[in-house]
């Protein structure tokens, strides 16, 4: 079974829609026990670093996360989710996010003919094969939302973007992904990359 970390930052329906589609048990929870008892974790978000975090707090989810983490088990986060994995944001100042790998989260400049938010399709470069990039062709393009992108303070780096900057959009440190766009919205390519996560989860807990 894969957790749908249910902290009220939205967007998770489209998330459950996706993984059912291509045959996973999926239960959306603010359970704490319920997360920690499945096979793999998706922590989905859109809004600001700031009242995501509240919310975790709020709801006694951000041990439990931690916990979740250090069992091993596979956790996807996605769009915000990816961004509360690091250490801070320029989006919330002085307010800490899980920091659960190295980096921050700064404001994408703005920039001749460039739209904040980022919004739309855009290539990716992957860095590395594997994880969520398993038989993924080179520069697959995926769906973007964001005004905050993330600079990635350790070698965790799995593929980057271009717009005006260098985005770190993936990252993974063991059985930690995350990715600033939405695989949920882009596409049959989308619908592989969580295919992929869902062979880690079935690989690490039985059939996810």
């Amino acid at each position: 079974m894969i957790a749908i970390i249910d902290y009220g930052a939205g967007n998770i329906r489209s998330v459950e829609k996706a993984l059912m589609h291509i045959g996973c048990k999926v239960q959306v929870t603010r359970d704490p026990a319920v997360l920690l008892q499945a096979d793999a974790a998706v922590l989905p978000g859109v809004g600001s670093f700031g009242d995501a975090m509240h919310e975790l707090r709020a709801r006694g989810l951000e041990e439990p996360i931690r916990t979740f983490v250090a069992m091993g088990k596979p956790f996807l986060g996605i769009c915000l989710g990816l961004q509360i994995l690091f250490e801070s944001s320029e989006e919330s100042p002085g307010v800490k996010g899980l920091g659960l790998l190295r980096g921050k989260i700064v404001r994408i400049p703005a920039g001749e003919g460039l739209k904040i938010p980022h919004m739309g399709w855009n290539s990716l470069e992957i860095e590395k094969t594997g994880g969520l990039f398993q038989g993924i062709p080179a520069e697959p393009y995926v769906y973007f939302v964001h005004s905050y992108y993330l600079k990635a303070e350790e070698d965790v780096v799995t593929a980057t973007a271009q717009y005006g900057v260098t985005i770190h959009a993936a990252v993974q440190k063991g059985n930690l992904l995350a990715c600033q766009f939405h695989p949920e919205k882009s596409g049959a390519l989308g619908i592989a990359l969580l295919r992929n996560f869902a062979a880690m989860a079935a690989e690490k807990g039985g059939k996810a």
